[in-house]
């Protein structure tokens, strides 16, 4: 059977795997670090030709998963200043068949693909087979796409949904988006309280900073401070945590009567695992299922954490394999 080379491409590493047909070989899966390749001036073409040198490997397809929006066959990476099309990726690995995914279309594909023991459901609802899913992203950005069954194979549409602007419910939530605005604005950035600025990994630091003055503290914690902080009971990473949740329910919320996902809203990113284990605590249910106008979010979806570090790389060899 003949190989695929498979990369998907984060705001921080990239991962790149062979697959067989729609098979990914774990064992063959390699990380590299963004950050080094452009310190070279280098990009995507350049690990994908370390990789194949290193593993020896010829392909007859390569196919990748961008964090950034797809048109017209050409990704544009949204953190990282990495552009791609099907000429640049052929012409470094040599393969004919070549097929270009925005990361959270590349996770969509992977649905169904994807080990029960690697599935943990957070909020338990109906799951109609054969119906619409939602996938989420929240790790180094933020993201969400519809996946939807049809008569020809699964459409996941292209999404840029975490520049939408932030639920705002309660007056703490004004105050938060106010602070956002200026946080961005002190800061060069274009000033925009989008749901992406509260619920990727850069979100929580900011959520982290808004509590530390409303307690009266100046603090500037990563989020990986703030999980740290968080895991000993610190109050202001607590508060912050509770923000998170609060406002990811919400979303999740408006999200599911967007596209009525049926059939599991699926949350993936190194963001969804890291809050997994407070999302129980910190009212994550309550926050999705709130009585409106109509009572789907009281009844239906289900919220299910995907616990699969390579679920794009899997979504991505299904997704050649089936194209073929």
């Amino acid at each position: 059977m003949s190989l695929a080379i498979l990369a998907d491409i984060g705001g921080t590493n990239t991962r790149v795997a062979l697959a067989e047909g729609a098979s990914v070989r774990i064992d063959s899966i390699r990380r590299y670090s963004n950050a080094e390749y452009r310190a070279r001036g280098q990009d995507i073409a350049h690990v994908l030709r370390d990789y194949l040198a290193a593993t020896g490997a010829q392909v007859s397809g390569v196919c990748v998963a961008a964090a950034g929006p797809v048109q017209d066959g050409v990704a544009t990476m949204t953190n990282l200043d990495w552009v791609m099309d099907a000429e640049k990726l052929a012409g470094a690995t040599g393969a004919a068949r070549v097929a270009i995914l925005n990361d959270l279309q590349a996770q969509g594909q992977a649905l169904g693909h994807i080990p029960a023991a690697n599935l943990r459901t957070v909020i338990p609802g109906p799951v109609k087979a054969g119906g619409a899913m939602l996938v989420v992203g929240l790790g180094t950005g933020v993201n969400a796409a519809p996946v939807h069954p049809g008569p020809h194979g699964r459409v996941v549409p292209p999404s840029e949904c975490g520049h939408v602007n932030m639920p705002v419910r309660t007056e703490e939530d004004v105050q938060l988006a106010r602070f956002v605005q200026a946080r961005l604005r002190a800061q060069g950035e274009v000033p925009h309280a989008g749901v992406e600025e509260v619920l990727a990994g850069r979100g929580l630091a900011n959520l982290h900073a808004f509590a530390a003055q409303a307690a009266g503290h100046l603090a500037e914690l990563t989020s990986a401070q703030v999980l740290a902080a968080l895991e000993t009971g610190d109050p202001i990473a607590t508060h912050a945590a509770r923000l998170y949740i609060h406002i990811l329910g919400q979303m999740l919320g408006d999200l599911a009567l967007i596209h009525l996902p049926y059939g599991g809203i699926f949350l993936i990113g190194g963001m969804s695992r890291a809050m997994a284990p407070y999302f129980d605590g910190f009212g994550l249910q309550a926050a999705f299922r709130e009585a409106r106008r109509v009572d789907l979010l009281l009844k239906d979806f289900s919220v299910t954490v995907v616990e699969d570090d390579y679920a794009a790389l899997t979504g991505c060899a299904a997704y050649l394999h089936n194209s073929a």
